[in-house]
């Protein structure tokens, strides 16, 4: 029998990614897999219908979508189309008001209709756990699945009984495992991990090193007039025990600028409160700050602090690590995998005022110490965090997980 004259078309690798699509972190990983002809969805695992500026080369499937001022150019969005943004904010509380099931129901249909090679969760508490119970509407066939975690969703959330059953079920049904640091490997093992674990990587893709240069300070650490404070206070962040510290050591510290980054409205109130009951000079900044001026200012810190319960391998640590700041992190964090403790950064409880002002009166009161991990930490960072290193071996993730889909 003659074949026919026209060729067949192979189908474009179809890959479908359950994240929150606000997240700096989700844009600029999947941004890694751009350029490689690839056919590339997201589903936002939070629906909130928001899209990260930074975003491209990606459908976006909200439930309900209307157009919002500033929204992504270029970045293809669907849903059920209304007029509003806020309209569309009013339908999707609703929905998850009325039928807390739907957003399920809508994934598993979406996969259905896509046919994706790999469906890749990044963090589990949303977009694992949506994805598990999309897997077991479909039932039967399912994409090979890749389950990523961010921060502490397992060494923080394994240890809630209403969550360690739907973590187990997760690692149980995953095809492929991926974290930020060798603590997440073993841990998943022990919540039963069967799928392959993939190399260990940062979720946010590393950094573009000629960028990092252009936005650090020439200045060594000992000469930098400011500290850096993380002002996350929610469940896990703890900016409040950082601003305490700040506090006990005012003798030390108010001769230094207070920058605060990311702050909740609470964080705020106790930052303005330290200027004025303790004279520091402080600055708190908009969160809508584009993420290279907050670098810029890891890049002119002698000092950064980040603290919470729980974490995987800090970004803002990681950054500070980057730009020459020495980096003060609590102990949840996969810290001491990034940094020697008393030589590259100090590791604190992140809950304990009097261990960080101890650690903030060292680093502010020795020179030698933090201008030596600056060095150290830019090792690291071109070993570990090099942009152009990290992508190809993200790549390779996917490659394989094709690869070995197409042959099942």
């Amino acid at each position: 029998m003659e074949r026919s004259g026209v060729a067949c078309m192979a189908k474009r690798p179809t890959i479908l990614f359950v994240a929150m699509a606000g997240s700096i972190h989700a844009a600029r990983w999947i941004n890694q897999l751009e350029g490689r002809g690839w056919d590339l969805h997201l589903f936002p695992s939070l629906d909130q219908g928001v899209v990260h500026p930074e975003l491209r080369g990606v459908r976006v499937h909200h439930s309900v979508y209307g157009p919002r001022p500033g929204s992504t150019v270029g970045v293809p969005q669907s849903g059920v189309n209304v007029y509003s943004y806020k309209l569309a904010w009013v339908l999707r509380r609703y929905l998850n008001l009325r039928d807390p099931g739907y957003r399920a129901r809508q994934l598993s249909k979406l996969i259905d209709r896509l046919r994706p090679d790999v469906v890749h969760s990044m963090e589990f508490q949303a977009a694992g756990y949506l994805t598990l119970e999309a897997k077991r509407l479909l039932g039967g066939r399912f994409p090979a699945w890749i389950a990523s975690i961010w921060g502490s969703d397992i060494s923080l959330f394994g240890r809630i009984p209403e969550h360690r059953a739907r973590i187990g079920q997760i690692l149980a049904e995953c095809d492929y495992y991926g974290c930020e640091c060798e603590r997440d490997v073993g841990l998943a093992r022990q919540h039963g991990l069967r799928g392959a674990v993939l190399p260990v990587l940062p979720a946010n893709g590393g950094f573009d090193l000629d960028a990092v240069r252009a936005l650090r300070s020439p200045e060594p650490p000992s000469r930098r007039r400011t500290i850096m404070v993380k002002g996350y206070q929610t469940w896990a962040g703890r900016a409040m025990v950082a601003l305490r510290a700040l506090a006990r050591c005012a003798d030390l510290a108010k001769r230094f600028q207070v920058v605060v980054h990311s702050p909740s409205e609470d964080v705020k109130l106790a930052a303005q409160l330290l200027a004025v009951d303790h004279g520091f000079d402080v600055k708190v900044l908009s969160p809508e700050l584009p993420h290279a001026e907050i670098l810029g200012y890891h890049g002119r810190a002698r000092v950064s602090i980040g603290l919470s319960i729980g974490d995987g391998p800090s970004v803002s640590m990681l950054e500070a690590m980057a730009m020459g700041s020495f980096p003060i992190q609590s102990d949840t964090s996969c810290a001491a995998e990034w940094i020697v403790d008393g030589q590259t950064g100090l590791i604190v409880p992140p809950e304990d005022p009097e261990a960080v002002e101890r650690a903030l009166r060292m680093a502010l009161a020795d020179d030698a110490l933090v201008d030596r991990a600056m060095a150290a930490n830019w090792a690291v960072t071109c070993d570990r965090l090099n942009q152009a290193t990290v992508r190809p071996r993200a790549l390779e993730l996917y490659d394989r997980a094709l690869a070995e889909g197409r042959r099942q």
